[in-house]
Order: C-alpha cells, then structure tokens, then sequence
C-alpha cells in the first residue's frame, strides 16, 4: 500500500450550477473592497476509523468469541479492516478491497451475513509455518507483495475460506448507522486460531469515487503503515496511529451567497427562529443559493446580491494533499453604515451552513473578518454523520425533513469533533 492517498477529480459532485445576482446601486461616498472566501480545511480522506480488541489478557479473540464495529456510511462507502490469523507467522484477515459495502445499487442497507467478503491474506514478510499453536515467532524473514491466501500459502500449508473461520453479520441501527459483528468461528477446524486486536477505516466517497479505496493494505504491492505488527505479531497500535492520521473531515463549501445591505437586520437568517421558507434551505441542505438570491434582490435595505462560485468545480473545494484549496472573490462597492452577511453549505452534511452571525459584518473593515462566521444547522433535515449519511444530498441522498429552529452546532457534536471555524472558512475584506 502505497503511503500517499489517491484523491479523484471532483469536478462531478451534484451541487447546483450556480449564477451571480447583482442590483448595483452607485453613490458617489461608495468606496471599493474586496470580499474573498477560501475554504482552507486540511482534508483528509477517512471518515471515520478505530480499532478492536477481545475481553481477555491477551486482548485477542478465541474461537466461540467475537467482536463488533459499530460506524456510520453512505451509499458506495465501504468498511475494511484487518486483524491477524494469530496461529500463523504472518498472516491476517480482510474484506477485499475497498471493503464490505454496505448498501445495496438502489441505496438498501445490506444485512445478515457477509463473511464471504471476508479473505484471508499473507502480509509477505515471513515465510509461512504450518498453521498452529506451535508456530515459532517471528520466523524466517522474506520480502514479498501481499497475495491473498487461496486455499494454500506459498509453503503448500492448507487453509479453510476465511468465511469457515470466521462469521461476519451486518445488523443495519438506523439513521446510516450500522453494527458488524465478527465472530470467531475457527474452534475445532484444522485451522483453529485466535484473531488478534485490529484495525478498521471507512473512506469518503466524493463524485462517486472513495477517497481511499485501499486505507489498510493493497493486493499486490508490499506492507506498509504498521500492518506488519499487525500480521506477525497481532499488535495494532502502529497501523492504528497512521489510519488515525488520516481520519478526519473532508468537505467541499458551495457557491458562496454575499448580501450588501443597510438599514436592516442580518436579511438570511435569525439564529432561534425557523427557517423562513425563502431559500435558505435550499443553500442548507443542497447548496443552491439561486433561489435565496433572487428572493432578496430589490427588497428594502439590500443593496447587492452575489453567488460566488469556484472557477471550474463550482464548489469551493479544501486542501487536497497539500494543494490550496479552492477560493472565490468579489469587488463591492459599499459606504459608511453598510454590512455585508455570507451563507454556504457544509457541503458533506444534511443542512448544515456557515453563515455571519448576528447582524453581520461592517462592509468598510479591513482585514480577516473570519470570526464573524459559525457553523448552523437549519433544522430542516434530520442529521446523519457528516460525509457518511445515506440522505446527504451531495451524496446521493434525499434530506428527511424535520422542523427545528435554527441553531449553532455544538462542536463535539453527537457525530464528531470539527475543526475550529477558521480552521474550515477564511473571509477577508480588502
């Protein structure tokens, strides 16, 4: 597995195409700024991730036991993991990749049995023994690409399926949440053998394709990330700590909408009340701001409307393996007393948004204004796991509608810990 995540063109994700709607109004005290967004967040490319381990001393799994994952998914996102057959000298299960896909071509959580997903594979970095409690650790060094283990390994060693040695059951919670329980069902076979502590990730899926459809272990190319201390000596603690280095938040922003106005309270949204039904939750849930936009054009006190939208991907994409994220900027003209208010989507949600608090932002100041903005749930459509929610519109879903005022959310939240605002959405007037 290669040490550098392979990330798609994004280019395909289902946001609106978007328009810029202006109502210029001159005064000759007008001076000129500039407003530019930039989505700054560090992207990473897993979701979510973790590990597991049995209830004895050793924490391994013996045959009878069994353990569970409980995560979250959307459509085309798939669980992998990997923990070791503990009676050989290198060898471990795990789905082929990308791992168990979860749902069905229609969006129908899968459930019940799926060890045939399941493979046992040798990592290729010691020579096989015959399988058993006598196996001699850690053995005779090789230097091989993993090969999945069929039927014999390399010495001409036997092997039942991996199905045969273990049971893989897919229980659908609700709310994209799913709980797969692996029992070891290895006892009294010829290749009876404990599971070591493991690992599991889930990768985001962006325009159809996963972020990372190889996070633990690639068929054909050699170990890498710790998955050796997993494989020869059933120790998880490396491979979990660079999985956990690539778990985190992946979120495109959507075409920014930017209200200049006077005289009137902040004109997108009051934090506490619902939403009032002119287009905000068409920006919330599937980052259209088309319709708010035209909604306010020519109403009393606004003075210019604008939908600013990412050259090429429309969206205002993050930091991709290092590569600044996207960025959009306007010329305004504004005068003592005018304010400007912005609204965009956190994309990868159900109908979540940035947005100005309160009143806004004086439109005359200089500098990063990035603190007048929070994070907001519109109320509007039931909540899932950020970026692994069946119903997230930018993933392929339909919102579940609720009807909940407006409110800040809370960071850590029911799902997970998000980064600081400044840390996702930069604003600076100039």
């Amino acid at each position: 597995m290669k040490n550098t995540t392979r990330w798609p063109a994004i280019a395909l994700l289902p946001f609106a195409i978007f328009s810029c709607v202006q109502d210029h109004i001159i005064n000759p005290n007008s001076q000129k700024t500039t407003i530019t967004i930039e989505n700054v967040l560090s992207s990473q490319p897993l979701v979510e991730s973790g590990t597991f381990k049995g209830t004895g001393t050793p924490p391994v799994i013996l045959p009878g036991e069994s353990f569970t994952i409980q995560f979250s998914a959307a459509k085309g996102e798939a669980l992998s993991f990997a923990t070791m057959y503990g009676w050989s000298n290198d060898l471990f299960f795990a789905p082929e990749n990308p791992g168990i896909l979860v749902y069905d071509s229609n969006g129908n959580p899968i459930e019940g049995d799926v060890s045939s997903q399941i493979k046992l594979w040798d990592n290729g970095t010691r020579e096989n023994q015959k399988p058993g409690a006598s196996v001699a650790h850690p053995g005779v060094a090789e230097s091989k690409n993993i090969t999945e283990v069929k039927g014999t390994d390399a010495q001409g060693n036997s092997y039942l399926a991996a199905s045969d040695l273990m049971k893989a059951t897919l229980k659908y919670d609700g709310n994209s949440y799913f709980t797969l329980t692996i029992q070891n069902t290895s006892g009294g076979t010829a290749n009876e053998t404990p599971f070591s502590p493991g690992v599991w990730a889930v990768s985001y899926i962006v325009g159809g394709q996963l972020l990372n459809p190889t996070p633990l272990y690639t068929a054909g190319q050699p170990t890498a990330n710790g998955l050796t201390n997993i494989a020869e000596a059933g120790d998880n603690t490396a491979l979990s700590a660079y999985v956990k280095g690539i778990t985190g938040i992946f979120t495109p922003l959507s075409p920014v909408l930017v209200v200049v106005y006077n005289g009137i309270e902040n004109p997108i949204f009051k934090n506490g009340e619902n939403d009032r039904g002119q287009g905000l939750t068409m920006i919330a849930q599937r980052g259209n701001a088309d319709d708010l936009a035209a909604y306010l054009t020519g109403k009393p006190g606004i003075k210019n409307v604008y939908v600013l939208a990412a050259a090429g991907t429309k969206v205002l994409l993050p930091i991709i393996d290092g590569k600044p994220g996207s960025s959009v900027s306007q010329e305004l003209s504004v005068v003592a007393g005018d304010r400007i208010a912005i609204a965009t989507m956190y994309g990868f949600s159900n109908d979540w948004f940035f947005a100005s608090v309160d009143n806004g932002v004086d439109a005359t100041l200089k500098g990063d204004i990035s603190t007048s903005v929070k994070l907001y749930d519109d109320g509007t459509a039931l909540n899932q796991f950020p970026g692994a929610g069946i119903t997230q519109f930018n993933l392929a879903g339909t919102p579940l509608v609720e009807s909940k005022p407006i409110a800040e959310v809370p960071n850590p939240n029911a799902f997970t810990t998000l980064p600081a605002i400044k840390d996702f959405i930069k604003i600076t007037l100039q």
